[in-house]
């Protein structure tokens, strides 16, 4: 029984084990030890093969490593058998090198082994996915380690084991036999463009193949294939990619070689699950959705060999599904860029007499065309479609940059004075009765100046007070109630001279007043109407700096809505947010789950 590593067999009813290395041979002799396998009862027997006879050996002979000398029969390949019995283990390695020179010493690699010229001969191709190494969005290629597994019936390497020991599987170097000549390749129109590791077509790492004595050769080379992918980055960073690997025969067309999946079932071309994912690491960006694999065949006309009819080249496919793990643009992308954007709204909500409106908003512009750069950098510089984090950010541009022109009208309505501009009655309308009770605002009472005739007589009951040590200054004057201070005639005076509504003339009651209370009297009245129009000028300077303040209160509200709106519609959009796919790299790989049990 072939364990991979050696022979298993019976000895006097023991189980046994032949392990077959290259070593140096002691004292001229080949020594093989016979041991049981891993799972044999401790009680074991060991036994020695020296020169051809097989003899018993003391049990703490084989304990020590260096008591364990494995010599080779033969360099390069190895043999299994299903039964071993005492004396014939010198046979069997003969047996096996007898086999190797048989099947390879008339062998020509370079020949199509067919017993028939006309004849097909079938591959049967399939993929085991290691590790999906990367996924270049911006050049466009997706680097893959796979194991390109063949599998075709080569009738030369075909053997009785009756007439070889029992020999039934053989290990041979890959270079000494002959080998399908597949590569990787994408069709783009009619033409072959070739992208695999390293700018080679083919597999790199000769390994060794094995051949069973039916004529089946398995071939099972590692590769690492640089794969071109067209990248659809529409919805990047929620993107799901789709990214084929092509194989077929360069050299053989369909009549030659027929190329096949290992998996395919008769009388279909499609295998759902295509590539072989038990032994597949999980990568950190991506979940793979789908594998699935088919078998194609696309026709070319060959004037020279067949000019009547058009020649198949089969080819098989494999389609791998990508979903991209989002946290991380999440993180790094999406909530910057949602931050900012809401940063906009906070601009109508900073006060126009603190002078950083504009600066906040040129601020933001700024941070913006940072991520534009930024994301510049990652996706590729294609003008098919703009990636939805790319709209997101154009988005927010664009409302930033209206922001800063409604910032500036608004601040060109605070500062708007009576000298300047005259309020239209329609603003007033709107934006100082209607638009506050809409938006739910309250005009603050403004504080006004009290009438002349109250600020006279708060002044006259303050002189009042005093003891009137300077009346005699002031020579006193009978108004229309009699004898009264100075004071009060002053007061009256001025009364008369701004409230009196009649058309008398006023200036035959001047004529009872002397010189100093008439320039006392006119200083008052210059002071009065200053007063009076610097509180029409107050006045109307506070009605453009409330319509500011409605201004911006609305404008707040319009951007809050459109970016909530706007991000909401960008970024919901992405088809994969709803997904519900679970990965089947989690359900079919073996790796992940040989982890979590070695964890628990």
């Amino acid at each position: 029984m072939d364990t991979g590593y050696g022979l298993h067999g019976t000895v006097e009813g023991k189980q046994v084990q032949i392990i077959s290395e290259i070593a140096e041979p002691r004292r001229g002799h080949e020594r093989h030890v016979l041991h049981p396998p891993p799972h044999a009862d401790p009680g074991h027997v060991c036994y020695r093969l020296d020169a051809g006879s097989l003899r018993k050996t003391p049990k703490h002979s084989c304990d020590g490593e260096s008591d364990m000398m494995w010599v080779s029969a033969f360099p390069f390949f190895f043999f299994s058998a299903t039964f071993l019995h005492p004396g014939d283990c010198g046979n069997r390695l003969r047996a096996a090198k007898r086999l190797y020179d048989d099947l390879l010493s008339d062998y020509n690699r370079l020949i199509r082994p067919v017993s028939n010229i006309s004849d097909k001969l079938t591959v049967h191709l399939g993929l085991k996915l290691s590790q999906l190494i990367d996924v270049n969005l911006r050049n466009q290629i997706m680097t893959t380690n796979v194991w390109v597994e063949q599998q075709w019936i080569d009738y030369k390497l075909s053997w009785d084991p009756n007439e070889y020991g029992g020999v039934q599987m053989l290990y041979v170097p890959s270079e000494h036999i002959w080998l399908p000549d597949i590569v990787l390749y994408n069709k783009y129109e009619s033409f072959f463009a070739i992208i695999t590791a390293d700018g080679n077509y083919e597999v790199t790492l000769m390994t060794k193949a094995t051949l069973k004595y039916t004529g089946e050769v398995e071939w099972k080379p590692p590769a690492i294939y640089k794969s071109s992918c067209e990248m659809d980055v529409e919805w990047f960073p929620f993107d799901e990619q789709s990214c084929t690997m092509k194989f077929g025969s360069w050299t053989y067309n369909g009549f030659q070689v027929d190329l096949k999946h290992k998996d395919q079932n008769p009388g279909s071309n499609i295998v759902p699950i295509g590539i072989n994912l038990k032994e597949f690491y999980k990568s950190v960006e991506w979940d793979l959705l789908e594998v699935p694999a088919q078998r194609n065949e696309e026709y070319f006309r060959d004037e020279e060999f067949f000019p009547a009819m058009d020649v198949p080249y089969p080819d098989i496919t494999f389609n791998v599904t990508l979903r991209r793990k989002t946290l991380f643009y999440t993180v790094n992308l999406i909530v910057p860029c949602v931050g900012i954007s809401f940063l906009t709204v906070l601009v109508f909500y900073l006060p126009a007499d603190s002078g950083e409106k504009v600066s906040l908003c040129i601020s933001i512009l700024v941070s913006l065309t940072v991520f534009f750069l930024l994301l510049a950098e990652i996706i590729p510089p294609t003008s098919l479609a703009v990636p939805l984090l790319g709209k997101y950010l154009l988005f927010t541009m664009i409302l930033v940059t209206l922001s800063i022109y409604v910032t500036v009208c608004v601040l060109n309505v605070h500062f708007r004075r009576s000298s300047t501009h005259k309020m239209s009655p329609w603003v007033k309308q709107v934006f100082i009765d209607f638009m506050p009770r809409l938006l739910l605002m309250r005009r603050p009472e403004i504080a006004k100046h009290r009438p002349l005739e109250e600020e006279l007589k708060y002044l006259d009951y303050g002189y009042n007070e005093l003891d009137f040590r300077d009346s005699y200054m002031m020579p006193r004057i009978n108004g229309p109630g009699g004898d009264s201070s100075p004071l009060r005639s002053l007061r009256l005076g001025i009364r008369e001279e701004l409230y009196h509504q009649t058309g008398e003339d006023l200036s035959s009651s001047r004529r009872n007043y002397s010189p100093d209370i008439l320039r006392a009297i006119e200083g008052v009245q210059f002071i009065a109407q200053h007063i009076k129009d610097d509180d029409e000028y107050n006045e109307v300077q506070e009605e453009w700096k409330y319509v500011a303040m409605v201004l911006d209160r609305l404008f707040l509200w319009v951007f809050t809505i459109a970016c909530v709106v706007g991000t909401c519609g960008i970024i919901l959009m992405a088809p994969s947010l709803y997904d519900t796919r679970a990965p089947i790299d989690t359900q079919l790989s073996d790796i992940g789950r040989s982890f979590e049990h070695f964890a628990v």
